[in-house]
């Protein structure tokens, strides 16, 4: 198979693995992860073909669905050798893989090549804006976390294991991480992006506690 082959025979198969999740890591979150990670690598030059695989594959080993602490890519290892690549584009690919995930505010990222600086970019750039929101009460559903508890404070984890082990109410995760990632962008272009849709996220939660509070209640007169 040629590069494109391999591209669209990935697709197809994480598609098909991710067609039921209801947690705001299904096929089209991949998908959106996909094509901005290719946007990016026009601008940046990169090595599409390894940026390609590691967004489509970068959830399959995600330690929040298969119980790992590390995120050993032992799946997309298996699909990538059985595709009969070279060992160095599957190794590429699975180092992307097995660092990609936030893991704690004060956690530091093992990113190492600018093809996983793209990636990374455009999975943190899904999780921010109006689609970062979605994803985040979709998330918390899924986890059975309560939207908003206001005798939870939030906590910036300083570890993985600390990270991996909070449960805390949605609105607490905004503050954990998502209002964190724009200043963690890796890549020019999703600095950029990432300003605009942090400011939604930052209109969207003075909102919600101004409705929280009753802030926006004007009485009678």
């Amino acid at each position: 198979m040629n590069e494109q082959e391999i591209i669209q025979e990935t697709a197809d198969y994480i598609k098909q693995e991710f067609s039921g999740d209801s947690s705001g890591h299904d096929w089209w979150h991949i998908y959106r992860v996909w094509q901005t990670a290719l946007h990016i690598c026009e601008h940046e030059k990169a090595d599409a073909f390894i940026v390609q695989l590691a967004a489509l594959l970068h959830d399959l080993d995600d330690w929040k669905f298969n119980d790992s602490d590390d995120e050993t890519p032992l799946r997309a290892q298996g699909w990538l050798e059985s595709l009969s690549l070279d060992p160095s584009t599957t190794d590429a690919v699975c180092r992307i893989i097995k660092h990609i995930s936030y893991k704690g505010a004060g956690v530091e990222n093992k990113i190492d090549s600018l093809e996983g600086f793209i990636v990374q970019d455009a999975d943190r750039l899904d999780a921010i804006g109006a689609i970062g929101i979605a994803r985040a009460f979709a998330y918390g559903g899924y986890k059975n976390r309560p939207l908003y508890d206001p005798t939870s404070s939030p906590q910036l984890h300083t570890s993985f294991e600390q990270y991996k082990n909070s449960n805390s109410d949605t609105i607490n995760h905004f503050h954990e991480k998502l209002l964190l990632l724009k200043d963690k962008m890796n890549t020019a272009a999703a600095k950029r992006i990432a300003e605009g849709r942090h400011e939604v996220m930052a209109q969207f939660l003075k909102q919600f506690m101004d409705e929280i509070r009753n802030a926006d209640f004007s009485p009678p007169t």
